[in-house]
């Protein structure tokens, strides 16, 4: 190790003295008012034959949706409980009617069929039969006077008269709109988009492209918004282009525009999306928003929802005001709906279509991290709130991890999770990438074992599960009001403390042998080369499990091991190395070296923040405090592209002023309230940069928003942009309400302001 860096460093110590620094930070503090959150209610076709058409609204409320000529209507559709899509029999005669188009004419429906033009409004007074052919596109005009079209030609009618007609040879028209400002209709074609005054009856052209697919007026803005199938561009009333063609786009293959509350609506072959304020877009693609891809039509549905017609069903995006709060309590109630197993907190699996109401509470390697993480939000929320509810949460997960320990049946140990006995198969796993590295047979073995007649417990903790532990425990020991409840994890603390220390800075397995990644040891610690992230997080990690130990129980032997651990293995320098010189293993590396070097490792930073509760505000010394905080600000500066709320949270349990406030609201807004994990692409999309994906991963220049991207956890590349797995759903439990009630805790986010 480098021994001037050694020397410089306790210099700073000396300088620094170890006098506590009282200053207090002048934080700002992000004012909790209502947004607006999207979501999606899903309504299904029963297969996949019914070509939808058209989708619309009435002033009841009513939504009927054209496909194969009939009329149908959604059902019993809710959030995150899809409905179908059935045929509408309110009307017994239009099930005998062939519908060709409907439209919301004054906020009621009017069809066009085969034989007229149609309502069941108005008393059912309005009926206008036409003579057309091959009619298929309506739009009403100001007084109840309609343009209907069938392939090229036009006929523009009243209930007692034909006005006007017209047909365009060699051309076919795909829509028509009327503008009511102008009393204009524009009629697009394959190739040309045309415009009829009413008030005058002339009719031009105004637009001839035969790339234009879709279009809509804006009678707020005077202008058209006219897509292609490459992009789009605005013209005015006139045809004369105002924005030139626009392809920065999620997707340029356009089939529909909608302007509603002046905002552009864009509909695709892959997906939809809307143009913000800002510039750039809200996309909505996949199962989380749409049951299909192809869309087919927009349209305004009721309050501020959107609705999206789709080949394979209709999505209804909604957008409700609440505050992050609001956000909190949805998910708090979700958890303790579908993510509680004995007290752990886990995600859901094996959903039959996507229905959480068929799933099964799924065991993980990481129960206790998941379980730990949603037992500090619980602490953070009875704190801020004094809610009853919190804490028996709380309490109800501490004992959870607490079973971890006793079912191991050798005090310290504790385990990853457990089930009850016959639900586990006891198969070899198989670990290739261990092979001729660890102790003969790790990579092949068994890490279940009955613990009685009635229960079964994995062996096998890791690094990240000790993490989760501490982290718990160390936040229950300084905050909890209840003295029992303290005792009880300042003990668990110390049987694991004592249990690492004892067995040479290892954690032994149930096995008798060293667990893979319980490791801290000076000897497997500094075997890496100053590069190799693992060398960092271990003495980073292992100073502050130690620093936890020594503040709760007063025992000097963890204090005596840590200074140990610094001054004669270098610990401190290893958890101060800056992270721009953390990097991929020399070519002379051994192979495990090179394995745990070969791309940045995001579950290490989930490590390192939770640690961080432990490491800084634990420091024997004011000096060392200094010297953390230096550690976790140059940590946080490098994954803060990331715009992560935990991040910026648990970097803001230093003091730091300046912890990106603003990006971490985002953050929570942009969370998605459906965290079922859908199969989810980004990689075809034109409105992102690309970059070559470095060491960190990254593969765009900005990261995507959260209910976007595939990536739900903290511990994955926030950056990934596909995936193509259906696993589940994920836990808000360790992944919105740990950092939102941190923020709460801190702060830095106040209360609900209504």
């Amino acid at each position: 190790m480098n021994k001037l860096y050694v020397i410089f460093l306790f210099a700073l110590l000396i300088l620094f003295g170890c006098s506590e620094n009282k200053k207090k930070s002048n934080q700002p503090v992000y004012l909790d008012k209502p947004f607006l959150q999207d979501f999606s209610v899903k309504y299904y076709f029963n297969n996949n034959t019914f070509s939808p058409k058209k989708v619309r609204i009435d002033r009841n409320t009513n939504i009927q949706i054209l496909a194969l000529n009939k009329i149908y209507k959604p059902s019993n559709g809710h959030f995150q409980y899809p409905g179908k899509i059935v045929i509408d029999k309110n009307y017994l005669p239009m099930l005998d009617m062939n519908i060709l188009d409907f439209i919301t004419y004054k906020d009621k429906f009017v069809y066009l069929t085969d034989e007229a033009i149609l309502s069941n409004a108005w008393a059912g007074k309005l009926y206008i039969p036409y003579e057309l052919s091959n009619a298929n596109i309506i739009a009403g005009g100001n007084n109840f006077d309609f343009m209907i079209s069938g392939g090229g030609k036009i006929s523009y009618l009243n209930k007692s008269e034909k006005i006007w007609d017209k047909e365009l040879e060699g051309e076919k028209i795909i829509d028509i709109k009327f503008s009511f400002t102008q009393n204009e209709f524009f009629i697009l074609t394959s190739n040309n988009l045309y415009v009829y005054s009413v008030s005058n009856k002339e009719f031009k052209n105004i637009i001839n492209n035969d790339s234009i697919t879709c279009f809509d007026i804006s009678d707020k803005d005077k202008n058209i918004v006219v897509g292609t199938n490459n992009g789009y561009f605005e013209t005015d009333y006139t045809g004369k282009i105002i924005n030139e063609i626009n392809k920065k786009l999620p997707w340029t293959e356009l089939t529909n525009i909608k302007i509603i509350d002046g905002h552009k609506w864009f509909g695709t072959t892959k997906g939809a999306f809307m143009l913000k304020d800002d510039g750039k877009f809200n996309y909505y693609f996949g199962e989380r928003w749409l049951p299909g891809n192809i869309v087919t039509d927009i349209y305004q549905g009721e309050n501020k929802n959107v609705l999206i017609l789709t080949d394979k069903g209709l999505g209804e995006i909604c957008f409700e005001e609440m505050t992050l709060y609001d956000k909190a309590m949805k998910f708090e109630r979700q958890v303790r709906e579908r993510h509680i197993r004995y007290g752990i907190n886990v995600d859901i699996s094996s959903m039959e279509n996507n229905d959480v109401s068929t799933n099964t509470l799924k065991k993980a390697d990481s129960d206790n991290l998941w379980t730990s993480m949603y037992l500090v939000s619980q602490l953070f929320r009875y704190l801020v709130t004094k809610s009853d509810e919190a804490k028996q949460n709380c309490f109800e997960s501490f004992e959870a991890m607490e079973r971890l320990h006793t079912l191991s049946g050798v005090k310290g140990l504790f385990g990853r999770t457990f089930e009850r006995k016959g639900y586990q198969e006891f198969d070899k796993e198989y670990r290739d990438f261990v092979e001729d590295y660890w102790y003969p047979g790790y990579n092949d073995m068994v890490s279940w074992y009955h613990v009685n007649d009635q229960w079964d417990w994995r062996s096998t903790a890791s690094s990240d599960q000790t993490v989760g532990q501490v982290f718990a425990l160390t936040l229950i020991a300084e905050y909890i009001d209840d003295p029992e409840w303290k005792k009880r994890a300042v003990t668990l603390l110390d049987n694991l403390m004592t249990y690492i220390v004892e067995n040479d800075f290892y954690l032994i397995d149930k096995n008798g042998k060293p667990s893979l990644w319980g490791r801290w040891n000076p000897e497997y610690v500094n075997r890496f080369q100053p590069m190799i992230g693992d060398r960092k997080i271990c003495s980073s990690n292992f100073i502050a499990f130690l620093q936890s130990a020594y503040k709760h129980t007063g025992k000097e032997i963890y204090k005596e091991k840590a200074n140990y651990l610094i001054k004669e293995h270098g610990y401190l320098e290893n958890l101060m190395r800056p992270f721009s010189e953390i990097g991929p293993a020399p070519k002379d590396a051994d192979n495990w070296s090179k394995m745990l070097s070969e791309e940045w490792n995001h579950s290490d930073d989930e490590m390192y923040f939770l640690t961080y509760w432990s490491l800084y505000p634990y420091a024997f010394t004011d000096s060392l405090k200094t010297l953390y905080k230096e550690a976790i600000k140059d940590h946080w500066n490098y994954i803060r592209p990331e715009k992560n709320s935990l991040w910026n949270f648990c970097y803001a349990m230093t003091g730091a002023e300046d912890f990106d406030l603003k990006e971490s609201i985002w953050h929570l807004k942009e969370w998605p309230l459906d965290m079922v994990q859908y199969e989810t692409f980004n990689s075809h999309r034109k409105d992102i940069e690309f970059v070559a994906p470095g060491f960190m991963g990254h593969k765009t220049k900005e990261v995507l928003p959260p209910d976007e991207r595939p990536t739900l956890k903290h511990n994955m590349c926030q950056f990934n942009l596909d995936n193509t797995s259906r696993s589940g759903e994920v836990s808000a439990g360790h992944t919105f309400l740990l950092p939102y009630w941190m923020g709460r805790f801190l702060g830095v986010i106040s209360e609900p302001k209504k």
